[in-house]
C-alpha cells in the first residue's frame, strides 16, 4: 500500500519539475502533474536507460528528463490544435 501512495507522489514531484522545465505547458494541475509523471518516466526510462538515482523504483534523472519531452510535445500539440481551431 505504502509503495503505491510513495508511487504516487513521487509522480506528482517529477512532473511539477518536468513542467516547470518545460515552460508550464502542461494543463490539469496535480493530476496532470501525475499522469505526466508516469508517462515521462516510462518515455526517460525507454529513451536515457535506468541511470542515477532511484526512489520507488522511479529512476529520477531519465524521468525528470522524459516527463520535459512529455510535457513539451503536448504543449506543442495543444497550442497546434488551438490555433488550427
Amino acid at each position: 500500500m505504502w509503495g503505491l501512495v510513495i508511487s504516487l507522489i513521487m509522480a506528482i514531484v517529477i512532473g511539477f519539475i518536468g513542467n516547470a522545465l518545460a515552460d508550464n505547458m502542461m494543463p490539469g494541475g496535480i493530476i496532470g502533474a501525475a499522469i505526466a509523471g508516469f508517462a515521462g518516466s516510462w518515455i526517460g526510462n525507454s529513451l536515457f536507460g535506468n541511470f542515477g538515482p532511484k526512489i520507488a523504483d522511479f529512476a529520477i534523472i531519465p524521468a525528470v528528463l522524459g516527463t520535459a519531452i512529455f510535457v513539451l510535445v503536448l504543449g506543442l500539440i495543444a497550442k497546434f490544435i488551438r490555433r488550427a481551431a
